[in-house]
């Protein structure tokens, strides 16, 4: 009985792939028979795969000066909240408790409240919006913010818009819990102080659709008639209770 011979290919006749590839079998062979690097290529292989950690020891590195010197952040950067303002200085906010809705961390905490059109001298408390309602208080708690955006996208009025600013760190956990009035939007030109009535022939709707640009001359004397009634409460001698313009409305 004829002995079985191992399956060892034959050399000579060059494999269809290794054909199309340029390399004979033979070449194959010989290349799965060669030696194993030396001692010192072994000695140096875990050295080498630092090379590029070593060739970058001695760049220079671009390093900024913050905060000396700020980057600018993008247009549309997650920043600090901002409680917005109509061009009379009216506030945006009606008060409909949408973004603390909204919010899926649980940072905000609204309370709305009625505005009052009766005369502050016969005991109304103001208009702070041209709605019905405002928001009385008004907190973000940053230490549960995770600057999502979701509040900015549930205000109906565009009251609640996000800054570029970004500082927000501090020694204490109180102070990361702003009020309303660190997020209302600064002062600008043409606008006074609420509370105060809205300006004379226009409704709520003409608000939103910005034909507002400014105070008129009759809103302008009644925030100065009512700032001198206001200090005038506080002068010593007078029995009447002080009233600032933070307490009107609570």
């Amino acid at each position: 009985m004829a002995e079985s011979k191992p399956n060892v290919p034959d050399r000579s006749t060059p494999d269809r792939g290794q054909e199309l590839s340029g390399v004979s079998a033979s070449d194959a062979y010989d290349k799965r028979d060669e030696k194993h690097p030396g001692a010192f290529s072994e000695l140096m292989a875990p050295v080498a795969g630092f090379g590029v950690s070593f060739a970058t020891m001695f760049r220079k590195v671009a390093t900024e000066e913050y905060p000396e010197e700020k980057r600018p952040t993008a247009p549309r950067f997650h920043g600090r909240h901002q409680l917005n303002r109509h061009p009379d200085g009216l506030e945006k906010c009606i008060g409909c408790e949408l973004c603390a809705w909204a919010c899926p961390a649980d940072a905000i905490l609204v309370e709305g409240a009625d505005n009052d059109d009766t005369p502050m001298s016969q005991g109304g408390t103001g208009r702070y919006s041209p709605g019905e309602r405002f928001g009385r208080v008004y907190q973000i708690n940053y230490l549960r913010c995770i600057f999502c955006g979701l509040c900015i996208e549930a205000c109906p009025t565009r009251a609640l818009t996000m800054t570029n600013e970004y500082e927000l760190a501090d020694h204490s956990r109180a102070a990361l819990i702003f009020e309303k009035s660190q997020l209302l939007a600064p002062m600008s030109e043409g606008m006074v102080p609420a509370p105060h009535p809205m300006v004379e022939g226009m409704t709520e709707r003409d608000y939103y659709q910005g034909k507002v640009t400014k105070a008129t001359p009759q809103q302008r004397q009644f925030v100065t008639e009512r700032d001198e009634r206001i200090d005038g409460a506080d002068a010593p001698g007078t029995d009447e209770a002080p009233q600032t313009v933070s307490e009107v409305g609570r």
